[in-house]
């Protein structure tokens, strides 16, 4: 199997990066996790992570990003970066072609599962004359922006069913839909944990636009058979059958007894792995709807948990909670209010 260029890029920038800079950091990092864009479910899952972090005294940043690809990289080499959300067919082929090549290998070197989270539905939103995916054949599809997952899944759904649109695009998924609604594309990708906030109030019409069923034997093979319950949309009034990934909260192996940068960020994962696994029904009573559909014990094969992560959710575990420095609006103060209630305050 040839390296795709993506990957080929990808490498280079992790073996010129080398390994994440940590030397210069004496003061306590900033946390920080790395999403996606504004109208996805991964940064509505940060912002929730984040607010679970503050009630612990921590200040954790939730970053824009493009996606799973970017973030897998954040986490290995951006500083002061202990978390990413990472699609996992991402990291089944980082995977297989670490295999392949020392550059690949070096680039998934020290990255680690925190925790399995939900399934993300893959939506390929197109006009009503597109009936079935191998109807994406010689049209102009928009695939995602190069350091997203949506751009490597649409890749490999392509690859997989042996489809060759007349164009590719490389957009953002909100661009995307523009382009699709003005008539300058066919179909775009959109690979997000549904609902997707990107279709709320976004003028599709159910008379002309659709969610293209995807019934492909091989896809359905390769992926997670999903579907989509009707009136998930206001634009789409009947079930649709799709295909899923999973998406997984990645980290660092931080060693905390190698200077004061590694100690504190294992702290940061382990506080966070310990508020996420005791705190679980809250995240599903206040968080994103697609907490429901979390299972912690859904690891990925191939991949090891962090050890920060298991030091964080072993039941002697004390975390390194302050208090909160801000006023807590009355959301949050009932969330906080129900964390307490289990971890204590």
């Amino acid at each position: 199997m040839r390296l795709p260029k993506l990957f080929q890029r990808l490498a280079l920038a992790a073996g010129l990066a080398g390994l994440p800079l940590i030397a210069a950091h004496a003061q306590e990092p900033q946390i920080s996790i790395m999403t996606g864009s504004a109208t996805g479910t991964y940064i509505q899952f940060g912002r929730d992570m984040q607010r679970l972090m503050g009630q612990c005294g921590h200040e954790m940043d939730v970053v824009e990003s493009a996606g799973s690809l970017e973030n897998f990289l954040g986490v290995r080499q951006r500083p002061r970066t202990q978390f990413g959300i990472v699609q996992n067919d991402v990291l089944e082929y980082m995977q297989t072609f670490a295999a392949q090549d020392p550059d690949i290998a070096r680039t998934i070197k020290g990255v680690r599962i925190a925790f399995p989270l939900y399934e993300e539905e893959v939506h390929i939103l197109a006009k009503n004359d597109l009936q079935d995916f191998r109807d994406l054949a010689g049209k102009r599809v928009a695939i995602g922006t190069e350091n997203s997952g949506t751009f490597l899944t649409a890749s490999l759904m392509l690859s997989l069913a042996g489809l060759e649109p007349a164009e590719k695009l490389a957009i953002a998924p909100r661009d995307a839909l523009q382009q699709l609604l003005t008539g300058r594309i066919d179909a775009f990708f959109y690979v997000a944990g549904a609902p997707a906030s990107l279709y709320t109030g976004s003028g599709v019409d159910g008379s002309k636009f659709h969610l293209l069923p995807i019934t492909d034997d091989t896809l359905r093979s390769v992926y997670t058979p999903s579907t989509l319950a009707a009136g998930t949309y206001q634009f789409q009034s009947d079930p649709v059958d799709l295909v899923a990934v999973k998406a997984i909260l990645m980290t660092y192996d931080y060693d905390a007894t190698r200077n004061a940068y590694h100690k504190q960020s294992c702290d940061a994962v382990s506080d966070l792995s310990s508020l996420i696994s005791g705190n679980l029904e809250s995240l599903k009573q206040y968080g994103h709807p697609k907490w429901n559909d979390v299972d912690l014990g859904a690891i990925p094969s191939g991949w090891d948990v962090g050890a920060c992560v298991t030091r964080g959710t072993s039941s002697d575990y004390q975390m390194n909670c302050t208090a909160p420095t801000t006023t807590d609006s009355d959301a949050n103060e009932s969330y906080r209010r129900s964390i307490c209630a289990v971890m204590g305050c």
